[in-house]
């Protein structure tokens, strides 16, 4: 299974640059087996920009968060504790096997009505894996978008 991340541009070029190996989340995935992650770069940006393989996720205080991964962070200070505010806990997803496209992927050609995720949601399978050597069709059911391929008749 893998999730959809919204992330704000600034952080997602801290990602490609690698300054940034954790993502910070004040909740999580709620189901166990989580195992990618696409990055959605929010406005102005609107596309998908790549994917990667969720390493470890370390749930702890914020202030605990900061002291062990802050220099992984990607994030200054001030922004990291005004994110978090007073909870008592956070989330830090460990960003392993980065992979960036060629080219962003508008999301809309994948996902039909696609509605930017306000932190993430959930796909049921890699929903890159049919591109380009496959036609790819989507149905929503209960919130979960599924997926079904079928071959394109090269000639």
């Amino acid at each position: 299974m893998a999730v959809l991340l919204s992330i704000k541009p600034k952080y997602v070029n801290e990602i490609i640059n690698e300054s940034k190996k954790y993502e910070f989340r004040k909740s999580i995935f709620k189901r166990n087996n989580v195992f990618k992650a696409y990055i959605y770069s929010t406005n102005p940006i609107k596309k998908l920009i790549g994917k990667f393989t969720i390493g470890e996720i370390i749930k702890d205080h914020p202030q605990t968060l900061w002291q062990n991964l802050g220099n992984f962070a990607g994030i200054e200070k001030d922004e990291f504790f005004n994110y978090f505010g007073n909870r008592e806990n956070g989330f830090a997803i460990e960003i392993r096997d980065l992979e960036i496209f060629k080219d962003p992927i508008e999301p809309k050609d994948l996902i039909p009505n696609f509605n930017p995720p306000q932190s993430f949601y959930y796909i049921d399978e890699d929903i890159l894996l049919c591109v380009p050597e496959f036609r790819i069709w989507f149905f929503i059911a209960f919130g979960i978008c599924h997926m079904v391929c079928s071959p394109i008749m090269l000639g």
